[in-house]
């Protein structure tokens, strides 16, 4: 058997997890003195008020290894072979924190860390991809390859309602921050080689604005993997998540639209009223 596990940045459903039996590890949240798990007994409401309250953005870290070794101990133990997902190495330590935890285990022949080079449901993407395979009766071998081939093929963007919380956390200037309120500037957010880069701005209302960055990627879309697409958000207004979820409808690509809220940590630094559209190239 091979287990499928994943740290809580990979911004999946509840239905989701359940339907392809993986276990999520939680990162933590840190709100002053009081340390939190990320989509355990902290929500994205909670960090946006507390955030604007102390005008400081939370502080996120990687799980311990202790906490990883209790993750993992019970598969490894069974005998199973464990394929775990991870945000980008350039973003948190998570990825090293499980490979320390299965030498730990002596269990590295049996542990396979993927680094996604992603985050959000760019690394639910790969998870998903990687259960329906296990379910297969894959071997772990086979989905770690196939893991490393599709993880350049991820296409991970977002465009943010407010700059706020982006300069609270040291990723764009005051000046810039100040800049876009006053001219409701939007910048799309890509990852790319596992790091985080604005590619392009957009001005005006975020209920015009998101649909404008939709657009923007037809012919992307029209070429991706028809398997399934997310539309991952922090909050967004019920219409505009609808209206996207019809435009690609419409398009008549995908077999799966997936709607997913973004959890803990990914809301600590986009702050809420952002949204990704995430595929995977064909």
């Amino acid at each position: 058997m091979v287990k499928i596990i994943a740290d809580s940045t990979c911004d999946l459903s509840k239905e989701l997890i359940e339907k392809y039996n993986i276990s999520i590890l939680p990162l933590h949240i840190i709100l002053g003195e009081k340390e939190y798990c990320d989509g355990i007994n902290i929500e994205p409401e909670d960090i946006f008020s507390w955030s604007d309250a102390n005008n400081a953005t939370p502080k996120t870290s990687a799980p311990s290894v202790s906490e990883v070794i209790d993750g993992l101990k019970p598969f490894t133990d069974a005998g199973n072979s464990v394929i775990c997902f991870t945000i980008s190495k350039e973003m948190s330590s998570t990825a090293n924190m499980f490979k320390i935890a299965a030498e730990e285990l002596m269990a590295s022949d049996k542990v396979w860390v993927i680094d996604s080079a992603n985050l959000s449901t760019g690394i639910g993407l790969l998870v998903i991809e990687a259960a329906v395979m296990a379910e297969r009766g894959e071997t772990a071998e086979t989905i770690a390859e196939r893991m490393e081939y599709l993880k350049p093929l991820v296409r991970s963007s977002f465009v943010v309602d407010t700059l706020t919380f982006l300069h609270r956390g040291g990723r764009c200037s005051s000046i810039s921050a100040m800049a876009g309120g006053v001219l409701k500037i939007h910048p799309k957010i890509v990852v790319e080689n596992g790091k985080m880069d604005s590619t392009k701005k957009y001005r005006g209302r975020i209920d015009k604005v998101i649909p404008a960055y939709v657009k923007d990627m037809e012919e992307e879309l029209k070429k991706a993997n028809p398997d399934r697409v997310f539309i991952t958000h922090s909050g967004c207004n019920d219409d505009i998540v609808n209206s996207v979820k019809e435009y690609l409808k419409e398009l008549g690509v995908f077999k799966e639209i997936l709607i997913t809220r973004a959890g803990g940590v990914i809301s600590s630094h986009c702050g809420p009223g952002t949204l990704g559209v995430l595929f995977l190239e064909s």
